[in-house]
C-alpha cells in the first residue's frame, strides 16, 4: 500500500466515524443545554458560587459574568505560576518569570494555549494540573456557552435574556467535556501514554542514547487538550512525543477528539432553532472547507515542492517516522482548522505551500469546524454576512432564521470579522518594523516573515501552534502576543453576545417568496465563497510576501 493510499484510508475512516457520532452527540448536547434539571454536582457548584440557576441573564449580564470569570481565572493561573516553588508538587521548578507567567495565564484562559516555554522544564505538576489543565476544560466550556447563547438569540422571540452563563459553563464541563475526557484518557493510557507522578523516565532516543524526561499526568492532560481543542502540552515536543502520542492509532484518535465536538455542534444548533436542515447546511459548509484544506495540505506535503524534499523524495523534515508525511499533514490541517494548536510535526519545516495552508486555515477564522463553540458562532457570523450580501444583490431586507439582519446586526457581524485581521496585520507590521524583533527570526527572507505572520495569526485566532522558527520567549513577544490573545478572544465574544441579545428581542419574520432559502446547496456555496473571498482580500498581500513568494522562488 502506498503512502497516499494509506493517507486516504486514514482520512476516510475519520469522516465515517465523525458522521456516525454527529447525530447522537449533537442531540445529547441539545438536551444538555435545554433541560431544566440540574444534577447533584451542578447544584453543589451553584451553591458554592452563590448562583441562582433558575435566573436568566440579559446579554450584558451574561458578558459581564463571562469577563469576570475570565479575569479571576487569569489572576489565579498567574499566581500559581509565580508561587509554584512554594506549592506542593513543584518537582523543583523555580517560579515562572513575570512575562512568561503573564503570557501563559492569558494563553490558557483564552483557550489559545500558546507556549513560549518548555513545559517539562518550566511547570511543576500542580501548575500543569490546577492551573493549565483546569483551563483546558473551562475555557473550552466558555466557547461552547457563547455559541449556545447565540443560538438562543436565533431561536427566541421577543426575549430579553439569552440564558445563564454559570449554568452553561458548568454543564459544558460536567456533562460534556469531563465524561468524554475520562473515557478518552483511558483509551490513550492503553495506547502507551503515561499517567503517573514518577520523577524521571529513561527514553531511548533515535540515536540510540538515553535522556531523562520528567514524568507526570500526561494522558489525562493530552485528552483534555485535544477534546477542548486546546494547544499546549506537557512536553515541548507536544503530540510528536511518544508519551503524548504513542502510535498511528493514537494519532488518529487525537485528531478525532479535536474534531468530534465542533462537527457535532451544528446538529445541536439545528435542534435548538427547530430546523435540523439548517444545522446540516452549516455542517456542509464546515465539511467542504475542512476536506479541501486536508486534501490540499496532504497534496503540498506529499509532492514535496521544495529543494530538499525533491532531493530526498519526501518532505520528512520535522515529522515523526511513526506518523509519516500524510498523517502528519492531516493532523496539521485539523489542528489549524480548529483552535487546537497541538502539533505532531513542526509546521516550520512544512513545504512553503503546506505551511501556507496551516496559516490560511487560521485566517479563515477557524470555522471549519473551528474551536469548541468558537467555530459554530464564527460560522453563524459568516452566515449572517452572507445573507446580508445576498439581500443587497436582490434589493430586499436580509433575513436569517426568521430574524431581520438590520444595521445593528450587520455592524456587529462586520466588527467581529475585522478584529482578528487587524490584530494579525498590525502585530506583524510592528514586529517586522523593529530590528530587535526581527532578530528573533531563525530564517530571513519570505520564510522569516512567515514565522512572524504565523505567530500573530495563531495568537489572534486563539490557536496556539507555531512555526517554531521564531524565538518568542522575550518580554516584547510575550506581551504583544498576550494582548493579541486577549483582544482576539474577548472582543469577538462581546460582539457575539450583543448580536445574540439583539436577535432574541426581535419578533419572528414570516418567510415570503423573496426569502433566501438558507438550507439549500446554493446557500452553502455562497457561505463558502464569501468566507474565502473575505479572507483572500484581507490576507493575500501578506501571504504573497511570505509563503507564496517562498514557494515560487
Amino acid at each position: 500500500m502506498s503512502v497516499t493510499e494509506a493517507g486516504m484510508i486514514f482520512i476516510v475512516s475519520l469522516i465515517i466515524v465523525l458522521a456516525l457520532v454527529h447525530k447522537p452527540l449533537g442531540d445529547y448536547m441539545y438536551r444538555v443545554y435545554t433541560t431544566t434539571r440540574h444534577n447533584v454536582v451542578e447544584r453543589g457548584v451553584y451553591r458554592l458560587l452563590g448562583v441562582r440557576s433558575d435566573a436568566e441573564q440579559s446579554w450584558g449580564v451574561y458578558a459581564r459574568s463571562l469577563l469576570a470569570f475570565s479575569v479571576i481565572s487569569i489572576l489565579v493561573v498567574y499566581a500559581i505560576q509565580r508561587l509554584q516553588d512554594k506549592l506542593p508538587l513543584s518537582v523543583g521548578m523555580a517560579p515562572v518569570t513575570d512575562h512568561i507567567a503573564w503570557n501563559t495565564a492569558i494563553s490558557f484562559v483564552t483557550n489559545t494555549n500558546w507556549q513560549s516555554y518548555s513545559g517539562e522544564s518550566t511547570m511543576g505538576h500542580l501548575t500543569q494540573m490546577a492551573a493549565l489543565a483546569v483551563q483546558n476544560f473551562v475555557s473550552a466550556s466558555v466557547g461552547m456557552a457563547v455559541a449556545i447563547a447565540l443560538v438562543r438569540g436565533f431561536a427566541r422571540r421577543k426575549a430579553d435574556t439569552i440564558g445563564n452563563f454559570w449554568v452553561d459553563l458548568v454543564r459544558g464541563c460536567v456533562r460534556i467535556l469531563l465524561p468524554i475526557a475520562f473515557v478518552g484518557a483511558l483509551i490513550l493510557v492503553t495506547g502507551g501514554l503515561i499517567q503517573n507522578f514518577s520523577g524521571l523516565h529513561e527514553v531511548t532516543t533515535l540515536t540510540g542514547g538515553t535522556q531523562s524526561i520528567t514524568g507526570g499526568p500526561v494522558a489525562s492532560q493530552e485528552v483534555i487538550k485535544e477534546l477542548g481543542t486546546n494547544g499546549g502540552g506537557f512536553y515541548n515536543a507536544n503530540s510528536a512525543h511518544p508519551f503524548e502520542n504513542a502510535a498511528s492509532w493514537t494519532n488518529w484518535f487525537e485528531i478525532f477528539l479535536i474534531l468530534v465536538i465542533p462537527f457535532a455542534l451544528p446538529r445541536t444548533f439545528g435542534r435548538m432553532v427547530g430546523q435540523v436542515r439548517q444545522g446540516y447546511a452549516i455542517l456542509a459548509v464546515m465539511g467542504i472547507m475542512a476536506l479541501a484544506s486536508v486534501l490540499l495540505t496532504n497534496l503540498f506535503e506529499l509532492s514535496g515542492n521544495a529543494t530538499v524534499p525533491q532531493a530526498v523524495g519526501a518532505a520528512m523534515e520535522g515529522k515523526e517516522i511513526r506518523f509519516g508525511v500524510s498523517n502528519s499533514a492531516t493532523f496539521g490541517a485539523a489542528t489549524t482548522l480548529t483552535s487546537t494548536g497541538a502539533v505532531n510535526s513542526f509546521h516550520d519545516s512544512y513545504t512553503p505551500f503546506g505551511g501556507m495552508m496551516t496559516m490560511f486555515n487560521m485566517m479563515l477564522g477557524e470555522v471549519a469546524p473551528g474551536g469548541v463553540g468558537a467555530g459554530l458562532y464564527g460560522m453563524l457570523i459568516l452566515a449572517v454576512i452572507t445573507v446580508f450580501v445576498a439581500g443587497l444583490m436582490v434589493g430586499r431586507t436580509p433575513e436569517y432564521l426568521g430574524k431581520k439582519i438590520g444595521a445593528r446586526e450587520i455592524k456587529l457581524a462586520s466588527m467581529y470579522f475585522l478584529i482578528t485581521p487587524t490584530l494579525v496585520l498590525i502585530g506583524t507590521a510592528f514586529a517586522m518594523g523593529s530590528s530587535e524583533q526581527r532578530a528573533s527570526m531563525l530564517n530571513g527572507g519570505p520564510h522569516g516573515l512567515s514565522e512572524i505572520l504565523y505567530a500573530f495569526t495563531s495568537a489572534s485566532n486563539n490557536n496556539g501552534s507555531a512555526f517554531a522558527g521564531l524565538t518568542v520567549n522575550t518580554p516584547w513577544y510575550d506581551v504583544a502576543l498576550g494582548l493579541c490573545m486577549v483582544f482576539g478572544r474577548f472582543l469577538p465574544i462581546i460582539l457575539v453576545l450583543a448580536l445574540a441579545g439583539s436577535l432574541a428581542r426581535q419578533s419572528p419574520v414570516p418567510e415570503g417568496a423573496g426569502t433566501l432559502p438558507t438550507h439549500r446547496p446554493q446557500f452553502v456555496g455562497m457561505v463558502v465563497g464569501v468566507t474565502i473571498i473575505l479572507v483572500a482580500l484581507t490576507f493575500l498581500p501578506a501571504l504573497a510576501l511570505g509563503p507564496i513568494a517562498e514557494g515560487l522562488s
